[in-house]
C-alpha cells in the first residue's frame, strides 16, 4: 500500500484546518510552548540588570513609600490601623492587575515577528504575560507575608484567609487576561488602545481602596453627595476592589486583630468589612470570567488579520 493510499484510509475530519484557531483550549495543548514563553519571560526582563530580582522589590517598595509618606502622614490617612500594611496588600493586587494587563495588551505586538512568520495561537502570549505578572507578584507576595508574620498574623488566620487570597489572585488575573485579550486584539489595529489602557491603570489605583478604606466612598457619597447607595454597590463589584478587599481580609485584618482590640478600634466604620464579601467574591468572579469571554470573542474575531496589521 503506498503512502497516498494510507492518508486516503484517514477519515477527514481527523486533519485541521492549518492557521485554524480552537481558542484558549489551544494553551492548554501548546502548554510546552506556554513553559517555554513563560520562562523566557521571567529570565529575560532583568538580563544586564545589576540589580536583577531586586526589581521586584523596588518597584513596590518605591511605590508604598511615597504613598505612606503623602497620603498616609501629610493627609492623615493612616487613621486607618495599621496603614502600612493597608497600604501595601492593595498595592501588590494592583501591581499584579497593571503589569499582566498592560503586557497583555501589548503581548501581539511585541511579537509581531512571530505571529508574521509562522502560526501558533496567539493568546499564548497574552496568557504568558499575565503568568509572568504572576510570577513577579510572588516575591512581593512573601515579603507582605513575612511582615504581617512578625505583626501576629499567625495567630488569627483562618481557612477563610486563605481562600480569600486565592480567590483575590484567581479574579484579577483572569479579570486582566480578559482585558488584555480585548485590548491586545484591538491594539493591532489600532495603536491608541496603548494610551486608553495607561489611562485605566492610572485610574486603576485611585478606583479601588489601596489608598483609602472603601468606608469613606460610602460617606462621601451617600452623605455628602446624597446619591443612592447602590453605586456603592456597584464600585464594590469592581473586580479590582473585590481583589484588593479580600487581600485586605486576608493580610491586614489578622495583621491589625491586635492594634485593632487595643485602641478600641472595634466597630470602627474604616474597619468594617465590606458587606457581602462572600456573595460579591461569586458576583466579581462571573464578572471577570464574562469579561474573558468577552475578550476572547473579540481576539477571534480579529485573530485572523494579525499578520496583515503587523
Amino acid at each position: 500500500m503506498t503512502t497516498n493510499d494510507q492518508f486516503a484510509l484517514v477519515p477527514r475530519t481527523e486533519f485541521d484546518i492549518p492557521g485554524r484557531s480552537h481558542g484558549l483550549i489551544d494553551v492548554v495543548r501548546w502548554r510546552y510552548l506556554l513553559r517555554l514563553l513563560v520562562r523566557t519571560g521571567v529570565t529575560t526582563r532583568y538580563r544586564n540588570s545589576v540589580l536583577g530580582w531586586a526589581w521586584s522589590y523596588v518597584r513596590p517598595a518605591a511605590q508604598f513609600l511615597v504613598f505612606w509618606i503623602v497620603l498616609g502622614i501629610f493627609m492623615n490617612l493612616d487613621r486607618v490601623p495599621n496603614y502600612a500594611v493597608y497600604l501595601f496588600s492593595g498595592i501588590v493586587v494592583i501591581n499584579l492587575f497593571s503589569e499582566g494587563f498592560k503586557n497583555a495588551t501589548t503581548s501581539i505586538v511585541g511579537n509581531a515577528p512571530l505571529v508574521r512568520k509562522v502560526f501558533l495561537p496567539r493568546q499564548l502570549f497574552a496568557v504568558s504575560a499575565v503568568l509572568v505578572s504572576f510570577v513577579h507578584f510572588l516575591p512581593q507576595v512573601a515579603l507582605l507575608l513575612f511582615v504581617c508574620l512578625l505583626m501576629g498574623w499567625a495567630a488569627h488566620i483562618s481557612v477563610l484567609s486563605i481562600l480569600a487570597v486565592l480567590a483575590g489572585m484567581a479574579i484579577v488575573m483572569v479579570f486582566s487576561l480578559g482585558l488584555g485579550l480585548f485590548f491586545g486584539a484591538v491594539n493591532v489595529r489600532f495603536r491608541d488602545a496603548e494610551n486608553i489602557v495607561e489611562l485605566m491603570l492610572l485610574l486603576a489605583t485611585w478606583a479601588s481602596p489601596v489608598l483609602y478604606a472603601w468606608t469613606m466612598v460610602e460617606t462621601a457619597i451617600v452623605e455628602k453627595l446624597g446619591w443612592p447607595h447602590w453605586i456603592v454597590e456597584l464600585y464594590l463589584l469592581n473586580p479590582i476592589t473585590q481583589g484588593v478587599e479580600l487581600f485586605h481580609y486576608a493580610f491586614w485584618r489578622p495583621a491589625s486583630q491586635e492594634i485593632v482590640n487595643s485602641a478600641g478600634y472595634a466597630g470602627d466604620a474604616l474597619t468594617a468589612i465590606p458587606p457581602d464579601l462572600a456573595i460579591n467574591t461569586l458576583w466579581t468572579a462571573l464578572i471577570a470570567i464574562g469579561t474573558l469571554l468577552i475578550g476572547q470573542f473579540v481576539f477571534r474575531r480579529l485573530e485572523g488579520k494579525f499578520a496583515q496589521d503587523l
